[in-house]
């Protein structure tokens, strides 16, 4: 049976690209800090993505500090060179990582915070939570699932773009899961694609006459709202002309808007625009029920899918960690983000909870070194 541990510096949870950096960024402050990790090893939910997951950022945009990716590494590093990049910038700081750790409960007693793990309850004077916005997959619960005869998987379970050869599918949201799910399966021969969307995303190109169109992202993260809406929409439709006329609905509000405002990310094409275009991918309507013969869709159209792959989103699966303290939006997500914080609950603090244009590498950097100047500051 596990005791009490007192560790009177700053606790970390989760030994993702966000909690790795805010380590390192800490332990640069001459913080004392330990971090946490539920997992057996470093790059556990990469591990878990599908085969052919790649980066959407460029891998300039995309390292930790200190660390470099090794000479050739394409522009958009594929996730086993991204566990590797993790595992090098772990073992190259030498972080304090314990693994096996499973946050029960945070608390703040008034004077410090206890952390329930199932190793024994740890105390510290900050808690630094950076367990990621896409911990938890999210399905709707749509009338008539149960009766539906094919499968219904969710995007984060995609697998191998092979093993839908010859299949129906139904790609359920138009955000960045599922542009990303549709640019493999254009290169598949299925025997159908359809793509509901509800929204019409904020889409870009990975490339423009062979640039990478990320490496523009930390400029245009620093414009103001309204003029970084305006330049993505024109890029857009730059790129790719007036999705509309393939039933691809108008975005609804501009990309950085909406990064800000709900928490989406900005979609990458590589290749499933041209799959549109050509008729292999037909936008639907969005979906209205299930039943046994199919799914029938808002207007009334019914399309008969073997495969169901719901892209639509994640949740943070903070509830039972920190439910209690009144931190979370009606979504699951933290209600501060980065150096802000909750003056009632001084010490708590979340990294990486939030989409960036910048990527989540680059947003990782600049959250942690503003986190470590907060608490040395305070």
């Amino acid at each position: 049976m596990h005791g009490t541990r007192t560790f009177d510096g700053v606790i970390v949870i989760g030994a993702g690209a966000a909690g790795l950096a805010a380590t390192h960024a800490l332990i640069m402050a001459g913080v004392s800090v330990r971090l946490l990790e539920k997992e057996d090893r470093i790059g556990e939910p990469w591990r878990r993505r599908h085969h052919d997951l790649h980066l959407n950022t460029h891998r300039s945009l995309s390292r930790l500090p200190g660390v470099d990716y090794p000479a050739g590494t394409p522009a958009f590093p594929d996730k086993s060179v991204v566990i590797d990049h993790l595992d090098q910038f772990r073992s190259h700081h030498r972080l304090p990582i314990e693994f096996g750790v499973c946050i029960d409960e945070i608390a703040f007693t008034g004077s410090h915070w206890t952390i329930a793990t199932n190793m024994g309850t740890r105390t510290a004077a900050h808690v630094v939570i950076a367990t990621g916005r896409d911990r938890t997959p999210y399905i709707p619960k749509w009338k008539g699932m149960a009766e539906f005869p094919g499968r219904i998987i969710h995007s984060a379970d995609f697998g191998n773009a092979g093993d839908y050869a010859n299949k129906k599918v139904l790609v359920v949201g138009a955000g960045n899961s599922g542009f990303d799910v549709l640019n493999h399966l254009g290169g598949i021969e299925t025997s159908a694609i359809w793509l509901s969307a509800r929204h019409g995303p904020t889409l870009l190109p990975k490339r423009i006459f062979n640039i990478p169109v990320h490496l523009m992202s930390p400029y245009i993260a620093r414009l103001p709202v309204r003029l970084a809406d305006a330049l993505l929409r024109a890029t857009q439709r730059m790129a790719f002309g007036d999705l509309t006329r393939f039933n691809l609905p108008a975005a609804y509000v501009g990309g950085a808007s909406r990064l800000a405002g709900d928490y989406v990310a900005i979609a990458s094409d590589d290749g499933a625009v041209d799959a549109i275009k050509a008729g292999k991918i037909e936008v639907v309507a969005e979906v209205g029920q299930f039943d046994r013969d199919g799914v029938i869709l808002a207007n009334g159209q019914r399309v008969r899918p073997d495969i169901v792959i719901a892209a639509t989103g994640y949740r943070t699966g903070l509830e039972q960690m920190v439910g209690k303290l009144g931190v979370l939006d009606a979504k699951g997500y933290p209600l501060f983000n980065g150096a802000g914080n909750d003056q009632r609950l001084p010490g708590l603090w979340f990294i990486g909870m939030r989409p960036s244009i910048r990527g989540c590498f680059a947003n990782a950097r600049l959250q942690a070194r503003a986190i470590a100047a907060a608490i040395t500051a305070g």
